[in-house]
């Protein structure tokens, strides 16, 4: 197809950054930085490899999604602990902060809360930055790997992919069947993994995580969670996903409290503001 006359100027059109965040409600990192002076660890849950496992965090606790034994990266979901219509949005955390996330962003809720469920206090590899492919660490841009997708590329029947690990944890804490379970499951934000779009197809790529034992990922909770990890079954995702090949390994969530008297000052997130009203 020929292209238009003026299709240089077209393209030479100067983007506009869709949501400004100039007044995007910031979290107080010097309070946070003060509360983490004082933590105690108070649980932990070891997520085993190929697996997945649920946790629950207090609001004004912090927890970790820490490497314990070799690069890995983990699947998170999370959900307002007593209501799971409340739930992490991707898609909206993608927009106000970029493709990928570290120290001093946040986690958002679905509509109709939009709020922040999670702020990112801490990231061991928040050095890495952005490599020369255009990869970046802690990605909201993937969904998950999920059985769908690999059936409809691959066929076969794979239950250790993401997806299906996130269904099980989720069934076996509400106690109901996978099915009943499985609407609850949500795009993730992959910790630990290192992702971005190819220059010349703008296709999603993967590339082996940095993350190395002792490397972790904290974040303070900014209402009561809900959480579900999944050990990726791409173990470090150096080469596929949705496979028994990669060498994987598990991840340890840590669940701390800080001390209630330096958390004095620290505001936890209300609901969204908008009346619902829609124009009716």
């Amino acid at each position: 197809m020929m292209e238009p006359e003026d299709a240089a100027a077209r393209r030479a059109v100067k983007p506009v950054i869709c949501y400004p965040v100039d007044t995007l409600p910031v979290p107080d990192m010097a309070a946070l930085t003060r509360a983490r002076a004082t933590l105690t660890k108070v649980d932990e849950v070891l997520v085993p490899a190929r697996d997945a496992r649920c946790f629950s965090v207090p609001a004004g606790h912090f927890f970790r999604i820490r490497s314990v034994e070799g690069p890995q990266v983990g699947d998170l979901n999370l959900w307002a602990e007593n209501d799971l219509t409340e739930r992490f949005y991707s898609g909206k955390t993608r927009a106000l902060h970029g493709t990928h996330i570290t120290t001093g962003q946040r986690m958002w809720s679905s509509f109709p809360h939009l709020r922040p469920m999670a702020t990112i206090t801490h990231d061991t590899l928040e050095w890495y930055g952005k490599d020369a492919f255009g990869g970046s660490v802690h990605d909201v841009i993937g969904t998950r790997c999920d059985p769908y997708t690999h059936n409809l590329l691959a066929g076969g029947q794979y239950h250790q992919c993401c997806h299906s690990n996130l269904v099980r944890a989720l069934a076996a804490h509400l106690d109901v069947p996978p099915l009943q379970a499985e609407p609850h499951v949500h795009d993730v934000l992959n910790v630990f993994m290192c992702t971005g779009f190819t220059q010349d197809t703008g296709q999603y790529f993967m590339k082996a995580s940095p993350v190395r034992p002792g490397d972790y990922l904290e974040f303070f909770a900014e209402i009561d969670l809900l959480g579900a990890l999944s050990a990726c079954p791409g173990g470090d995702c150096s080469s596929e996903h949705s496979s028994d090949a990669a060498a994987c390994h598990p991840l340890l969530v840590e669940i701390f409290a800080a001390d209630p008297a330096v958390l004095e000052g620290i505001n936890l997130a209300p609901r969204n503001h908008y009346d619902r009203s829609h124009g009716t």
